[in-house]
């Protein structure tokens, strides 16, 4: 695998110290958000690389790395575009110049498709061992030859639309996601001119997979690009052609949506506007075939207005690897060995989920524990003639979604239901659209969110009139309330009947549901951190007693879970506290952008990533607090836009028993020693090993839990 290495920025040359000790920056102290970024992709790519991970799982890396490099490139790389073009005042918010960036990222985006293909052909060979192989058109026994034409004339033949590129006067657009076969015609006697020709493959319709006709024991797929280039002469027969050369190209385009907060255009007409013209988004990517004609490539950078700076990206012969997410899993013999997620030990013979949490506190750890427990919880409370509102936030639902049909029945059974759909969760803006129109028919009260800040908190509340009273019960999430990445995804979930917790999402769907969205609410908040009102600043203040703490020579620590770190005021609080000698152990996913080590600090900072079977998503943090432990888990990580843009919330957990758990946990990760990555300042992704007992995070908290009694 190769390293994605940075530049490593001194940190004595550019430090500054004020009165008071906090360390304050006049140059970069960071390393940059996008390269960091690309090191988390390289991680994915190392788990195609590694061999102990079954095959059909590393497959399914590639296409979790092509997936996750197309949403860069239609997010962050089309952002840094726009600041390029807007100039200084945009730059302003970047210590380096925007196309110093691009030209580092289009530097490490080609290298590591370089190792993306030579990890593609390795896995092509262990297919081969395994008796499956990809065919090309080239490649078709007789059979299959037949096969494969019935198969285009009956399913592909009306699902395409070729078009005849040279006769149309302006280029038509090409979608985002999709993947084109760029056609050269021609005859081998040159009696005729050539003529280009593109044909979008529809794998919106059809599978990108069709399984051949093999002999006994064999099994042969064929990708639908190539089921077309089969029947290229059928389809161009009446032009007289006889010789046809075609490769796949695809562009990607900018994807940010252009929401402003004109009050007079209702935040859904802005989306549904701006999702329209998101199909037709500037290009900020080119890829294509390395083995294409020159003259076809060269005119289709013409007629698409690209240019050598436009992130021209040689690659193979297959595009939109993201598609191999889906390869067919029937075709291996072994079947997978997936760990089984498991009931929490406190509701598996529980009547009721709602009467146990009244009893106490539960956190569920996903997906070692099943989502199951949550659906039981809403369909309780659907059913339950004594419940009287259900209130809930949702961000990304699952595609048939069992959180969605609960409330509906709730709402059927007399119940009130609140539902804050956030509209504007990037690229399923569409889908929560489509559940805004389905829970409003139902008569589910659907609020939008908030103009200029997203709604990321994760929170329901469940209010129950028994007698005279109202109990409530509820929980607050580190992830998003979606059964199917539930399955996959590594996150907590707060069951509770806490009043102070309860108290506080109460405040949280009234700041929400008042149109003048009064802070005044969420300053009232007693228990629960919220940002943006002050989750950032208490966060600060719990860093600054651990280095007060160092500082006195008392114990100080701190543990930190999340998905990425990028803040730099916290960054800066960080670096405050190794140098004060703070313990600062961290387990970061995704985006690392402080430096892990210094010769002046007292104590380097420990980072380590874990990326293996789940995707590891949860926020928690545990502050040391000189021998009494505070810990928080959270539905935000260390970004500016969590912190200061988006409705997030941390809560405390006072329960003993669930303290220990997360901590337990969180040690078992820190401890590990197999698919963990040490995130140095170079960010090279060293594994980290050492001589003794192989650890496995993911299995080894599997076992924890799944041992786990409650007396």
């Amino acid at each position: 695998m190769l390293p994605v290495k940075h530049k490593k920025v001194p940190v004595k040359k550019t430090e500054k110290t004020d009165k008071t000790g906090t360390t304050t920056f006049k140059k970069r102290k960071t390393i940059v958000r996008d390269i960091s970024w690309l090191s988390f992709n390289a991680r994915v790519l190392q788990e195609a690389a590694d061999t102990t991970v079954p095959l059909l799982e590393r497959i399914r890396f590639l296409g979790i790395f092509s997936n996750n490099l197309d949403e860069f490139f239609r997010v962050r790389v089309a952002t840094l575009k726009r600041m390029g073009v807007v100039g200084r005042s945009a730059k302003m918010h970047l210590e380096e110049n925007p196309d110093q960036i691009l030209d580092e990222i289009q530097r490490t985006v080609i290298s590591q498709q370089q190792e993306f293909n030579r990890i593609w052909k390795e896995i092509e060979e262990e297919l081969k061992k395994e008796k499956i192989s990809l065919h090309t058109d080239k490649q078709l026994n007789r059979d299959q030859q037949k096969f494969v034409t019935n198969y285009f004339n009956e399913e592909v033949r009306t699902n395409i639309i070729p078009l005849m590129i040279e006769g149309i006067p302006q280029m038509p657009f090409l979608r985002d996601k999709s993947i084109y076969l760029a056609v050269l015609l021609a005859r081998e006697d040159n009696s005729i001119r050539q003529k280009f020709a593109l044909i979008e493959i529809p794998t919106t319709v059809l599978p990108r997979f069709l399984i051949l006709p093999s002999k006994e024991g064999e099994h042969s797929i064929i990708l639908l690009e190539d089921v077309i280039r089969f029947n290229l002469p059928h389809i161009f027969s009446f032009f007289g052609y006889d010789k046809f050369s075609s490769w796949i190209i695809k562009v990607t385009r900018d994807a940010e949506l252009d929401i402003d907060n004109d009050i007079a255009t209702s935040l859904i007409h802005q989306i549904e506007k701006g999702i329209k013209a998101r199909r037709k988004g500037k290009p900020v990517r080119f890829i294509y075939d390395q083995q294409i004609d020159p003259i076809i490539l060269e005119y289709l950078m013409r007629r698409l207005g690209l240019s050598k700076k436009d992130n021209l990206i040689p690659g193979g012969r297959i595009h939109n690897f993201k598609d191999f997410m889906d390869f067919p899993e029937k075709v291996f013999t072994r079947e997978r060995t997936r760990r089984k997620t498991f009931i929490h030990p406190l509701f598996q013979n529980a009547p009721s989920v709602m009467q146990v949490i009244a009893m106490q506190d539960v956190m569920l750890h996903f997906p070692y524990h099943s989502f199951d427990t949550i659906i039981d919880l809403l369909r309780e409370a659907a059913m339950d003639p004594n419940v009287t509102t259900i209130k809930i936030t949702a961000y990304r639902l699952a595609r048939n979604s069992r959180i969605i049909n609960a409330l509906i029945n709730a709402v059927r059974n007399g119940k009130q239901v609140v539902v804050v759909l956030e509209l504007r969760a990037r690229f399923d803006e569409e889908a929560n659209l489509q559940w805004k129109e389905r829970l409003e028919e139902e008569g589910v009260k659907v609020l939008y969110g908030i103009p200029g800040m997203k709604v990321h908190a994760k929170l329901c509340v469940i209010k129950k009139r028994i007698g005279a009273k109202t109990v409530q019960c509820g929980f607050v999430s580190t992830g998003n309330l979606n059964e199917k990445t539930a399955r996959v995804y590594g996150d907590h979930c707060l069951l509770t009947a806490n009043r102070g917790i309860m108290a506080d999402i109460n405040r949280i769907f009234a700041y929400l549901e008042k149109q003048s969205h009064d802070e005044k609410l969420l300053m009232a908040c007693k228990t629960l951190i919220v940002s943006p009102f002050n989750m950032r600043r208490f966060f600060l203040r719990m860093l600054d007693r651990e280095i007060r703490n160092a500082r006195r020579k008392k114990p100080a620590g701190v543990i930190i879970k999340m998905n990425s770190l990028s803040d730099d005021e916290l960054i800066a609080k960080l670096y405050d506290a190794a140098k004060a000698g703070v313990e600062v152990r961290m387990v970061i996913r995704g985006i690392c952008c402080a430096y892990t080590e210094n010769k002046k600090w007292k104590k380097n900072i420990e980072a380590v990533s874990i990326v293996d079977e789940y995707l590891e998503h949860a926020r928690v943090f545990i502050f040391h607090n000189n021998g009494h432990e505070k810990t928080f888990i959270a539905s935000s990580d260390w970004m500016v836009r969590n912190l200061d843009h988006r409705v997030e919330t941390a809560v405390p957990i006072e329960n003993k028993v669930i303290q220990q758990e997360l901590s337990e946990i969180l040690n078992i990760q820190l401890n590990s020693n197999v698919k963990v990555r040490i995130l140095d300042n170079e960010q090279q992704n060293a594994y980290k090993h050492n001589s003794g007992k192989k650890i496995r995070a993911q299995v080894e908290i599997f076992k924890y839990l799944h041992e786990k009694t409650y007396l």
